[in-house]
């Protein structure tokens, strides 16, 4: 059987694909301390260009691509995803082969209504490459960040673009090729098989609404409905489908935490707060004399002591929601112990280390829980 998922690997042609068709998945597995890498095949050269502003960019393929270049890195900050290649540079190159550009291919619509090839397609566009050697660039990111899946486009690419079903040729070869599970991404509505899987990405439905905005030349948002420069409004579906081509495998490795295991989680996390609450309480009065200068001894173990608490609950779960529930099981003790006892006494006195615990702990989580991604405890 196979060790938990720990790292998965997106393959998608062009940007705008990876947040559009798996957005959700991959801010859901950054969550989860799962860890992502993401490999575009292409700097979508040949895309059409929404905004009037910004025109002029459509058809000089560098100055577009260098845009979308730009698109596509505020998407990966907003998803979470540290980890950003593209095919045929280093990092997603086949060994001893010199760094290849793989162009956006273009598309035209046939009679048919589906897309076809464009008549004058680049001699170094996407679809011009041979297949092994597209293959064989995935095949090294593969071996080098030892995914338990990769995913990509079923065999029509989704909806027939040529370089979505180039990607899906190449990525399954070099899946098969490398033993990893391979997954197709699926219309939301799936096909109910025993294959299927569907993701809920309500709970970071946000992030990819801000992620699909960062792809202004190729996306129009409004609210949670979006629009491409060749459709209608649609609604952004809360559910990512996919299904299991290649490779046998454990258990889906999108897979969220089932909801009782998360809320122990932060019910624990949430006990351990009110735990480092009461105990920075109690001590951080005391101090110590050191080389003759009195030192707030109390007061520094117990700002560490809250520190490590909620920095820990991120680097384990990869999760804000422990460390918000840590934060508020400290703030809950403070607020509790800063009251005039029955006796007229107080914990928590008006003086320079009461001011610092009573205000230093709340910064201090609204650092960590602000922080956009601390490092997971998951190896690659």
């Amino acid at each position: 059987m196979r060790k938990e998922s720990r790292h998965v690997l997106f393959v998608h042609a062009h940007p705008d694909d990876e947040t559009i068709s798996t957005g959700g998945t991959i801010a859901t597995l950054v969550d989860a301390g799962v860890e992502v890498t993401v490999v575009t095949c292409t700097r979508g050269e040949r895309g059409e260009v929404i905004p009037a502003a910004l025109a002029h960019l459509e058809g000089n393929g560098p100055e577009l691509a260098e845009h979308r270049e730009g698109e596509l890195a505020e998407a990966m900050r907003v998803l979470g995803v540290d980890d950003h290649r593209y095919l045929g540079d280093h990092g997603a190159r086949l060994a001893d082969l010199p760094p290849r550009r793989y162009l956006d291919s273009g598309m035209v619509w046939g009679d048919s209504g589906k897309p076809q090839a464009v008549p004058d397609l680049d001699s170094k566009a996407f679809c011009s490459a041979p297949t092994e050697e597209v293959a064989a660039d995935i095949a090294a990111v593969i071996a080098a960040i030892q995914p338990d899946a990769v995913v990509s486009y079923d065999a029509d690419g989704g909806y027939g673009h040529p370089d979505h079903i180039k990607a899906h040729a190449a990525t399954r070869r070099a899946a098969a090729v490398m033993a990893v599970p391979f997954y197709a991404v699926q219309s939301p509505q799936g096909n109910g098989g025993d294959n299927d899987y569907a993701v809920d990405v309500s709970p970071v439905l946000d992030r990819k609404l801000r992620a699909m905005q960062a792809h202004h030349t190729q996306i129009t948002v409004d609210g949670d409905h979006y629009a491409l420069s060749s459709g209608p409004s649609m609604p952004v579906p809360t559910t990512e489908s996919y299904r299991r081509l290649d490779g046998a495998g454990a258990d889906l490795p999108f897979s969220q935490q089932p909801w009782v295991a998360r809320a122990l989680a932060c019910a624990v996390a949430l006990a351990l707060g009110v735990g480092v609450g009461i105990l920075g309480t109690v001590t951080h009065p005391s101090s110590m004399v050191v080389a003759g200068v009195l030192v707030p001894s109390g007061l520094i173990v117990a700002l560490a002591v809250a520190t490590v608490l909620l920095v820990g609950l991120r680097l384990v779960f990869g999760s804000r929601a422990p460390a918000i529930w840590a934060a508020l099981g400290i703030v809950l003790a403070l607020l509790v112990f800063a009251q005039v006892g029955p006796g007229g006494s107080v914990l928590i006195a008006a003086d320079v280390p009461g001011y610092v615990w009573t205000y230093g702990v709340p910064l201090v989580a609204a650092f960590v829980i602000a922080w956009p991604r601390l490092p997971s405890r998951a190896g690659g």
